[in-house]
Parts: structure tokens; C-alpha cells; sequence
């Protein structure tokens, strides 16, 4: 299943199907069961899918963590989630893939367990345990019928998966008799020369891998085919805020009607929205995808109503699973707001959440590790909006440390993408009166201009 180049492979239904059966088998005749979790911390690859996909056809439940994880980090999730077997290495992939052939079920009996974190900076499972033959089929109709995916269809895989949209999209497209393109990294380059050479008719970019590949067309100079765009007849974009200049500058590039966004979540989905609503509603992230229903409380939060085989809970934590779930409707915290229509625009941020090219930044986990820093007496981690990655991580610091050692005592503690871009020495960090730090405030007084507008669209 390896393509052209490292960081490249194919997938074709007939021998996914076959890989899939061998990885179920592996499973079984390892002892593994229904519930039983598999952790894997790789790259994306065609083997990393079927591998996934031959676990939850079975109910056996795929781990799914960040690969740029530093390993301290990725052993505290692991320990986290108490796997039957973990696979951190392409031959662990190789392994599963030579097992007796096993029966699948005709669609995954289960979500991957993915991780995000919260307000307290400890990281939490997202977990949907094991469905039934009829929710699992609910399940997966859920998602496929919504995008439309069929056996014509050759879908570019782009985003890494450990974002739970990635697996959506590839497990849609493969179950329906279509093709993959599996890119191990996105790189602009290799993006556009697999869309030139494969013609690929759907993909899931992140907006700042959307903003790259517009980049890299921009800027071939005649190098990209003319028409780099018009295979699509689906691009669809989630994971930040898409600036509006963005966002009509794809509008542009892309075939009418193809240019889609949602607004979701590791938790859950929300709603979906086409050019033409973003056209006649600049801003809005769309209205409730089929089978949900939005309200908006007088706090402002968001709600969504969602069907029993949508349901989640967070791994081995009652208390957070308590506080966003009321009755059938569940919150990550969001703020917006509902139009008269029924479309939502968001309107502020969960948790002081930072999202940087597509990836959760949850500023306590980095105040914890700055915390341990010598000469910090304090720290406040904030996002500021950033041209290419929608916004970057900020740190305000308080004592009597230079940057170059906080990089450095970051350097070896926290994944690359979790790690300050900017710092600032500051005498205090501003808040209430009631001691809170005002952590929304800190770009204005830094000089920066006001905290980020929007909210971005969620990481699901």
C-alpha cells in the first residue's frame, strides 16, 4: 500500500478490505475483545487506516494519539488508556497486517477514542464505547450521506489522523467502494502533486493547509497545471477560524458548490454549511446537520441535541461527562448565537482554547510547565490571530527569567506545536478585582489589539 514516495500511499477498496480482515485476526488471536482498546502514535499512513478500520469493525477501540507527541506526553495517555496492545512503529502496523484473516462487520462498531484537553490542562478520552450492528450502520450513514461519498470518489487525505475528521472522511469514502491518497504530512507541494497526478474529488483541509495549497498555486509561477482545483466536487474545511479574505479567495479557486465547512468537535458534530449560505451569511459556521438540533442558552452557550448513537462520555471522568451532557443535548462550551433562520455564528472561545493550524493549545497545560521554569513566578498563555496558522501561542511571563530559557525548558517538555511562538517579560499579568487573571485582555494590553473574534471550528 505504499505509493510513489515515503510520504505518500494508495488505497484501494479490494485490498483494504483484505488488510482489514488480517488485522481483525491478528486482534483476535491476540485475545482482544469488544471494548478493548489498541493505542497507536504514528503518522498517517494507508497501513495506520486499515489498521484502525480492522480494530473498530471488530469493537475493538483504536487509540489514536498525536505522533508529534514528546514521549513523556504520549506515555501518560497511554497509561491513560489502559491498551491491550500499543503500536509506535511502523512494525507494530507490519504485524497486525500479517494476521489470519478474520469477519468484519460491515461498519465500525465504534469511534476512536481521541484525546482533548480541558480547563485543567489534564487531557481527556473521548469515548462512544461499542455500538450495536443498527447504531453502527446510524453511525457511519451519518457521516457518508452527508458529503455524498460513493465508489467514483478519490479522496485526498491531508490532515493526520488523530483528528477524528480524517478517519470520518477516509472510512466513508472506503466503505462506499472509493480510492484514498494518504499523505503522511501535509506539505503543500506534495498536496498539489498528488492532486495533479490522482485527481482526487474530495478533501478535508484544515484552514491553514487550505491557505498553503492556495499559497503554492499562487506562487508556482506556471509550475501547477492550470485547473489544480477542479477535480473537486468536495473541499471542505473545520478545525480554526477561516479568515473571510480566506474563504472567498477558495470561493474563487474552487468549483461552484464545492467549498463546505462545519463546526464540530472530538465530541460531537454540529452543523454544516455550504458556499452559498457563507455567501449570503458571512460568518455563520451553518445550521444543525441532520438528526441535531441547536439552542443557544441565556448564557450564551451552545447545545446540541443529538441521536443515542452520537452519544459520548469522557473517558473514566464522570464529573466532566456530567457537565456537558443535559438529558440529549451536550456543550464543549462554546458561545454563539442562533439567527431567526437557524444559523449559527460563534461568538467567543471554550476554555481560552487556542487553536493553531488546526490543533487544540489548552493554555493550563503550558502554564503548568512554564510554571516549573526557574525564576517564573507566573504565566499567562494566550493566542493572538496569525495569518498562517489562524492564531499562534502567546506567552506573558512574570519574574526574573530570559526567553531563552523558557524555550529551552520547553524544548524537551512539550510537543512542538504546544510551545510559545512569542514570549513577553511583564511586571503583572491584569486582573478582576477579585484576583481572576483577565487572560482575554492580556493582547489589548500588550499592545497586540483586541483578543481573536471569532470561535474557531472546533477540531472535529
Amino acid at each position: 500500500m505504499t505509493g510513489p514516495n515515503p510520504g505518500l500511499s494508495l488505497l484501494e477498496p479490494s485490498a483494504a478490505e483484505d488488510a482489514q480482515r488480517r488485522v481483525a485476526g491478528s486482534l483476535l488471536a491476540a485475545g482482544l475483545v469488544p471494548g478493548d482498546r489498541v493505542a497507536f502514535c504514528l503518522p498517517s499512513s494507508a497501513d495506520l487506516l486499515v489498521c484502525v478500520l480492522g480494530a473498530l469493525r471488530r469493537g475493538i477501540v483504536p487509540v489514536l494519539l498525536n505522533a508529534t507527541l514528546l514521549a513523556g506526553e504520549r506515555d501518560a495517555l497511554i497509561a491513560d488508556a489502559e491498551p491491550a496492545r500499543t503500536v509506535l512503529d511502523p512494525a507494530g502496523l507490519a504485524a497486525l497486517l500479517r494476521g489470519p484473516p478474520a469477519e468484519l462487520s460491515a461498519y465500525p462498531l465504534a469511534r476512536p477514542m481521541h484525546y482533548t484537553s480541558g480547563t485543567t490542562g489534564r487531557a481527556k478520552g473521548v469515548w462512544s464505547g461499542v455500538l450495536d450492528e443498527d447504531d453502527a450502520r446510524k453511525l457511519f450513514e451519518d457521516e457518508a450521506d452527508l458529503w455524498g461519498f460513493e465508489a467514483a470518489d478519490r479522496h485526498l487525505v491531508c490532515s493526520p489522523m488523530y483528528h477524528s475528521v480524517s478517519i470520518r472522511f477516509a472510512a466513508g469514502t472506503l466503505l462506499r467502494g472509493g480510492r484514498l491518497i494518504v499523505l503522511s504530512r501535509f506539505d503543500a507541494a506534495a498536496a498539489a502533486s498528488a492532486v495533479v497526478r490522482y485527481r482526487p474529488t474530495t478533501t478535508f483541509l484544515a484552514p491553514t493547509a487550505l491557505q498553503r495549497l492556495l499559497h503554492h498555486d499562487d506562487a508556482s509561477g506556471g509550475a501547477t497545471p492550470p485547473g489544480l482545483w477542479d477535480s473537486f466536487r468536495l473541499v471542505v474545511h473545520a478545525g480554526s477560524p477561516c479568515p473571510p479574505a480566506l474563504k472567498r479567495a477558495a470561493l474563487e479557486r474552487v468549483r461552484p458548490g464545492a467549498l463546505w465547512e462545519f463546526y464540530g468537535s472530538t465530541e460531537g458534530q454540529f452543523t454544516a454549511c455550504g458556499p452559498d449560505e457563507w455567501v449570503e451569511r458571512p460568518g455563520t459556521v451553518g445550521r444543525a446537520r441532520p438528526g441535531r438540533r441547536l439552542r443557544v442558552d441565556g448564557d450564551g452557550t451552545v447545545w446540541c441535541r443529538c441521536p443515542p448513537f452520537a452519544r459520548f462520555r469522557y473517558w473514566r471522568d464522570e464529573g466532566a461527562t456530567d457537565r456537558a451532557w443535559r438529558g440529549d443535548e451536550f456543550t464543549v462550551g462554546d458561545l454563539g448565537r442562533l439567527d431567526a433562520e437557524g444559523y449559527l455564528f460563534l461568538d467567543g472561545r471554550r476554555d481560552d482554547l487556542v487553536i493553531t493550524g488546526g490543533v487544540n493549545v489548552y493554555p493550563a497545560e503550558v502554564e503548568a510547565v512554564l510554571a516549573e521554569a526557574p525564576g517564573v513566578v507566573e504565566a499567562a498563555v494566550f493566542g493572538i490571530v496569525d495569518e498562517t496558522w489562524g492564531e499562534k501561542v502567546c506567552a506573558a511571563v512574570v519574574g526574573g527569567v530570559s526567553e531563552e530559557v523558557l524555550r529551552l525548558h520547553v524544548a524537551d517538555r512539550l510537543a512542538p506545536y504546544k510551545r510559545p511562538k512569542t514570549y513577553f517579560l511583564v511586571d503583572d499579568l491584569p486582573r478582576t478585582a477579585t484576583g481572576k487573571l483577565r487572560r482575554r485582555a492580556l493582547p489589548d494590553v500588550l499592545g497586540l489589539g483586541p483578543p481573536p473574534a471569532g470561535l474557531p471550528t472546533g477540531g472535529g
